[in-house]
């Protein structure tokens, strides 16, 4: 067997590699290289695991990165348990077949309780007091004091927020990248695994914050671009042979689509209000949208709906495409977790989450970053609020009010979704802005499915 690290560079297309990326374009010039047709939805959750399963979301679950349980009648995002994606992985393959294989996991979504030897993921400690404590889980437990030892914290507020892919008193622009990709390195010389999975998402920022076409992307290349070289120069000195992926391309866009407000506005979609302000109800609704970067899925309670409903999503400005169950079943999205119906923006737009009609009766979760209770994906979590005067002395009032104990609300993210520049989720007109994968041999052939990328895997490790 040959050892082997798939560095998963977030949000990197073959459009992106150049003049600013000079590692990345020499380490695609002398190997090999195919596009992937992205998996549906193009987003992180389930791009992932198709990749570790080899298949789509109706064999194992995982139909965006969040979902209505039905059975709880609740929207849940960003889980964690490995046991949710319900089909076999490509580490357990390996290790069923290749006596003393052994695999690391870092970052990669669904890392708690999964197989592997060694994982690490973000999660935050949250006392009874209703403080929060930025921390990671690893597996072993012991692994978590042994990082943080030679490492330092995890810088968490470079993972996601305002504070992601800036400098920041919380670090550099890509100190979160920089940290897993020390992390990887320390893995590597403590255990030397047979796979290592490693997540680098520092690209995924201001992709979405800025757009593609921004001039501040070239630096962020330039970042990037920097730690995926060096460690393609660590892992080659210890015969480590590296593959380079990404999940999927982003793409400009500058229009939002509030789903959940057309159904608000015709008595679809219930809110009760909790101390005058007003969260979604969801299992009292007829019709709701959970909504995922450029794709939203559909739950209709009414079944009696369904056919206005779809008829409404068909004409609603920047909706691209209704799916129903036919079209579920032709995409692989055949599952009870999956909305009723399935609604693909254009490439310029992407749907929002929000369902208030007034700024003033949104909830406290929705100008705060809070990726569990806020019932769909957020990317305006990025900004900051422009209209807050003074706005980082509200944040270092915050942090001292946190501090002597007090709670606080970090209430400093905007409710104006035109903010956002670039999204993912559906598959991109231009090849090259399908996300790529590069490796040190050939592949099977120049565009893979998202399915795929199992196989390279697999039989990477098997050479």
């Amino acid at each position: 067997m040959t050892r082997t690290a798939v560095l998963n560079v977030v949000g990197l297309t073959r459009g992106l590699i150049g003049a600013h990326t000079p590692r990345l374009k020499a380490f695609l010039d002398r190997g090999h290289s195919a596009l992937i047709d992205p998996a549906f939805p193009a987003v992180t959750c389930t791009a992932q695991s198709d990749y570790v399963t080899g298949r789509r979301p109706t064999d194992h679950g995982i139909v965006a990165n969040g979902w209505y349980h039905r059975e709880l009648a609740e929207v849940q995002f960003w889980k964690q348990s490995n046991h949710v994606v319900t089909a076999p992985k490509v580490w357990d393959a390996l290790r069923a077949e290749l006596p003393g294989f052994t695999c690391a996991k870092l970052f990669w979504w669904y890392n708690m309780y999964s197989t592997a030897d060694w994982s690490v993921t973000p999660r935050p400690m949250y006392p009874a007091d209703g403080r929060k404590f930025f921390d990671i889980y690893t597996w072993p437990y012991d692994l978590r004091p042994a990082l943080k030892g030679a490492l330092g914290e995890f810088p968490f507020a470079g993972f996601w927020g305002p504070a992601a892919g800036v400098k920041s008193p919380q670090g550099e622009p890509d100190c979160v990248s920089r940290w897993i990709a020390s992390a990887a390195k320390w893995i590597e010389e403590k255990h030397s695994p047979t796979l290592s999975l490693v997540y680098l998402p520092h690209l995924d920022y201001n992709l979405q914050r800025l757009g593609p076409n921004h001039p501040a992307i070239p630096e962020d290349l330039r970042r990037i671009d920097a730690i995926v070289g060096d460690l393609l120069d660590f892992f080659a000195k210890r015969g480590v042979q590296p593959i380079v992926l990404s999940e999927y391309g982003i793409t400009p866009v500058d229009t939002p689509i509030h789903l959940n407000r057309e159904f608000r506005q015709r008595g679809w979609l219930t809110v009760k209000e909790e101390l005058g302000l007003e969260l979604l109800d969801a299992g009292n609704s007829k019709v709701f949208a959970v909504a995922d970067h450029q794709v939203a899925h559909i739950y209709v309670n009414d079944r009696s709906l369904l056919g206005a409903v779809k008829d409404l999503l068909g004409r609603t400005s920047g909706v691209a495409e209704v799916w129903d169950a036919a079209e579920k079943a032709a995409h692989g999205l055949t599952h009870t977790r999956a909305g009723d119906l399935i609604a693909l923006s254009k490439e310029n737009a992407w749907f929002t989450y929000y369902y208030w009609l007034d700024d003033a009766k949104a909830p406290d979760f929705a100008r705060c970053v809070d990726i569990h209770r806020k019932p769909g994906y957020d990317p305006v979590e990025l900004f900051l609020d422009p209209k807050i005067p003074a706005v980082k002395l509200r944040i270092i009032w915050r942090l001292l009010q946190k501090k002597l104990g007090f709670r606080m609300l970090m209430d400093v993210i905007p409710l104006d979704a035109s903010l956002v520049k670039g999204s993912h989720g559906i598959r991109p007109q231009s090849r090259d802005d399908w996300p790529l994968l590069i490796a040190p041999v050939p592949l099977p052939q120049a565009e893979l499915a998202s399915t795929d990328v199992y196989d390279v895997i697999r039989d990477a490790v098997r050479r």
